[in-house]
């Protein structure tokens, strides 16, 4: 036996002593102790866990639960300052459970850790029964009330994110981020856009807030390594600084949350970003192996639509994604996904570029990369020049913007082999109105290179009116290649896009937005599609005869 195994029993030994000590210490005090049968929580009988009457000088626009019956959140809107407040609502503490609170967090640290080395209780039971123990042991008579706003807390500190964990759990936010100390925490919200919140740190709790995100990412920061880029437990991308080293006002964070369900074509579509023409162009020309590239800014919506488009995938095709941080969610069968990752100990890194060559040898016949920055290009280009179908983003804001991109340092691929790309989407994050909302500026085919001039040239298929929100069609090089391939006429062409038309309404009409119902319904398509357009037909007629 090695001596690290030998000091790895020696520990375990030592926490089985501990605990075989602390339960007969417990068994002696509970024999003067309390007695506390735990109940489900009914707040018909035991009352409600929040006190809450409004803010002064707000009005309340807003209220929904992100932790019920926990947590809630009150947007409230000041009209003299022509400002949102985000304003997360907890239990209250009165002075003796916030004692009890305080000597409950030295007490359950240690039992915990045993707990949950010794077996696979769901944490909630666990930390539940150690509670009640705990009280018992203490000799105090609480309340269910009491009981269930003490667990929210130890729960929140020990399963949670502590004060972010609201934030955490509200699916209405999209990012969160900090900018130092004793400043309040700012999220974007899907409605109310960048909002300020009731969330503050000070110095040491934010520092030790940063620390423990990023070992709850595997990763380490300190002083001397003060940035990280991490990636949280449920997929949410931080961004970490600690301390003053590069951030003057303290420690700082911003925390991209990830969705457990991804949007698909139809919420696009139910948003604006897209029109039911757009997707039912993308849709055929997904199917018929067209690479594609989503550009725009920051929060654009490129990784959003790069995942929801990657559902018209083939059921049978093999697809292969490549990310920083995992955040395509299919619902495909014949899918792997890799993700990069930093060197551990004495390895190297995993980059996209190597996780890219080693996907071609997987022989898939769709990839999709997060997003290209610089030497995978070359060989996502490659890669598309010999045949594979190719979907990634950029960050760029025009259709020249990216060819500028893809040309120089530090991407860098030759002319000749961005010819292989079919069509290129831009994004935007701009403004209807007084609303925040996101829409594709435009989609381009790539065309060749101009033999008289040596450039790229390209044709716009879809473009965006501002003024009137509205999208305008025109001819594509792209469709008609399709048309060809597959010996059709002109309107055998337009009623492969009308049928997809069709089945998009179809699903819009019916709410069908969870992603797997949707991919169910592509793949019910791809298997017979004279089937599915009659059904939808029939239902589409039968609903609209029952408002005449």
């Amino acid at each position: 036996m090695s001596s690290l195994q030998i000091d790895e029993l020696a520990d375990d030994v030592s926490i089985r002593i501990r605990e075989f000590r602390r339960t007969l210490s417990r068994a002696a005090e509970m024999l003067r102790g309390s007695t506390i049968s735990v109940e489900n929580y009914d707040p018909d009988e035991h009352g409600s866990l929040i006190s809450f009457t409004g803010l002064s000088d707000y009005r309340e626009v807003d209220r929904y639960w992100v932790n019920a019956p926990f947590a809630f959140v009150s947007v409230n809107y000041d009209p003299s300052a022509n400002e949102h407040l985000y304003y997360v609502v907890e239990p209250e503490l009165d002075e003796l459970e916030s004692e009890l609170l305080d000597k409950l967090f030295a007490d359950i640290r240690q039992s915990l850790i045993y707990r949950r080395e010794m077996g696979d209780e769901p944490p909630e039971g666990v930390l539940k029964d150690e509670l009640r123990e705990l009280l018992e042991v203490y000799g105090v008579e609480v309340d269910m009330a009491t009981f269930y706003r003490l667990f929210y807390y130890l729960y929140r500190a020990f399963r949670g994110y502590g004060k972010l964990d609201p934030l955490m759990c509200d699916p209405r936010i999209e990012d969160v981020s900090c900018d130092g100390y004793d400043l309040p925490i700012f999220v974007y919200h899907d409605e109310y856009d960048d909002v300020e919140t009731n969330v503050v740190y000070g110095e040491d709790e934010l520092d030790n807030l940063v620390v423990r995100l990023a070992q709850r990412s595997g990763q380490h920061v300190s002083v001397g390594e003060p940035v990280v880029e991490a990636t949280l437990p449920d997929g949410s991308r931080a961004e970490l600084a600690l301390g003053r080293e590069v951030t003057p006002r303290g420690s700082a964070f911003t925390i991209r949350k990830y969705a457990d369900e991804p949007f698909t074509p139809v919420d696009l579509v139910d948003y604006g970003t897209f029109s039911l023409d757009q997707m039912a162009y993308l849709w055929l020309a997904i199917e018929n192996n067209k690479s594609l590239i989503f550009a725009g800014g920051t929060a654009s919506g490129k990784t959003t639509s790069l995942n929801a488009i990657s559902m018209f995938v083939p059921p049978r095709s093999k697809i292969l994604t490549i990310e920083d941080t995992r955040e395509l969610t299919l619902y495909h069968d014949n899918w792997l996904s890799s993700v990069t990752r930093d060197r551990l100990d004495d390895g190297a890194d995993i980059t996209m570029y190597d996780l890219l060559r080693s996907a071609l040898r997987h022989r898939p016949e769709y990839i999709a990369v997060g997003e290209v920055r610089g030497e995978e290009a070359m060989t996502l280009f490659q890669a598309m020049n010999t045949g594979h179908t190719t979907y990634s983003t950029m960050h760029a804001d025009s259709v020249q913007t990216v060819i500028n991109r893809l040309e120089n340092d530090p991407i860098n691929v030759p002319r000749a082999m961005i010819q292989s790309l079919d069509i290129l989407s831009i994004q935007t994050l701009t403004h209807v109105g007084d609303e925040r909302v996101r829409r594709n500026k435009v989609i381009a085919e790539i065309e060749g290179i101009d033999q008289r001039t040596g450039d790229l040239d390209y044709s716009t298929t879809f473009s965006w009116n501002p003024g009137e929100d509205t999208f305008r069609k025109r001819d594509s090089e792209v469709l008609d290649e399709i048309r060809e391939s597959h010996g059709w006429s002109r309107s055998e062409l337009l009623e492969e896009l009308r049928d997809r038309k069709l089945v998009l309404q179809y699903l819009r009409e019916n709410d069908v937005t969870d992603y797997r119902r949707f991919t169910a319904m592509v793949n019910e398509y791809y298997a017979d599609p004279e089937r599915v357009v009659e059904r939808v037909s029939d239902d589409i007629e039968s609903t609209v005869s029952e408002f005449d």
